[in-house]
């Protein structure tokens, strides 16, 4: 018996009966010969965390751009923080650990650069929209490159709680898996309440500023209300699992109205508020800019976006270039392009010289 099958038997004998088995996946798109050690999600795991778009992940914006100070979360500590909160609600309800740090790891790696303001003008740019939940599908099926061909080879679980992770709304689509039902709760916890703290060390947010009836609920603090949360969801889930009908994830309804209701006034008072709403509008337009430029010259793209030109498009290949840019690089791009810069050389540099 390989370790790979002693691990895949340690997780029959012990996970819950709803748990996601990695002897039972649905498989990849190109099957694979399996790993002597890793499971299929350790694998999916370790794919992403040597991935490109991974560590780009540490210069994308979460809420503010290019705050003073490192302080403030970006894309890539918000997904450790979904990561963390949802491991620890996985092993509350005793589900598969590797295949939910795989969801999590990969779940907003097609994230744009300067967060939603880049999402909603590549939206309004492209003809088919562009949403970030699809986008990181595509970053992780057909622009990262994995043993000379597009696209890591991530097994279906993964792929289908990546899809899923985005929207809070009753009627949206849930991951068919518990562990990808985690994430797409995890992230709503991990962002409303680090844009939370983020918002106060701004400035931009006092705690008596937020609504008390929820506060009440979930707590004053960062850790009370992260802690109400993932304790409510486990206690409450167990009960739905329990329950003999479907298995879900979810806190109990006192406790997810009180989330919800933190989440709208984010909305109202942050997100769109009008700090962030002044830094959209100065990154929209550089990604704009930046569009139009790229679709008018492809050729400084690099092969493999020009490929996806010749097969789906200038546009959409376009998308993926920017997309996958850091916010400082994109910055750059455009400074590049768009700014004047003198071509005469510095008189005082050349007098020292002779």
């Amino acid at each position: 018996m390989s370790i790979r099958e002693e691990i895949e038997a340690r997780e029959n004998a012990m996970l819950d009966k709803a748990a996601s088995l990695s002897s039972k996946s649905r498989g990849r798109e190109i099957e694979e010969e399996p790993d002597p050690v890793r499971t299929c999600f350790m694998l999916d795991r370790d794919r992403v965390v040597h991935s490109k778009s991974f560590r780009r992940l540490k210069h994308k914006t979460q809420v503010f751009i290019a705050p003073p100070g490192d302080h403030y979360r970006s894309r890539l500590t918000h997904t450790l923080e979904v990561n963390q909160i949802a491991k620890t609600i996985g092993a509350g309800l005793n589900l598969n650990l590797d295949l939910i740090e795989a969801m999590a790891l990969a779940h907003d790696l097609g994230h744009t650069p300067f967060a939603h303001a880049g999402e909603q003008v590549l939206d309004q740019l492209l003809a088919g929209g562009f949403r970030h939940n699809e986008n990181s599908i595509r970053v992780l099926t057909r622009v990262e490159q994995h043993k000379g061909r597009n696209g890591l080879n991530l097994s279906h679980e993964v792929l289908d709680g990546v899809l899923h992770h985005s929207g809070y709304g009753q009627s949206e689509s849930r991951s068919y898996t518990l562990e990808g039902q985690t994430i797409r709760l995890s992230d709503k916890i991990a962002y409303v309440q680090h844009d939370i703290d983020d918002s106060i060390r701004a400035g931009l947010l006092r705690i008596e500023d937020i609504p008390a009836d929820y506060l009440n609920i979930l707590g004053y603090t960062h850790s009370q209300r992260i802690a109400t949360l993932v304790t409510d969801t486990i206690k409450y889930s167990r009960q739905l699992i329990l329950g003999g009908g479907h298995p879900q994830v979810m806190p109990s309804p006192r406790i997810e109205n009180a989330l919800r209701g933190l989440r709208d006034f984010m909305f109202k008072e942050i997100y769109r508020g009008p700090v962030c709403q002044a830094e959209r509008s100065r990154a929209i337009f550089i990604i704009e800019l930046l569009f139009k430029y790229y679709c008018q010259h492809p050729e400084i793209m690099t092969p493999l976006y020009l490929e996806i030109a010749d097969r789906e498009g200038i546009e959409r290949a376009v998308a993926d270039y920017i997309s996958g840019m850091s916010d400082a690089y994109c910055i750059s791009l455009f400074q590049d392009i768009y700014i004047p810069q003198s071509l005469v050389p510095d008189a005082g540099k050349l007098l020292k010289v002779f």
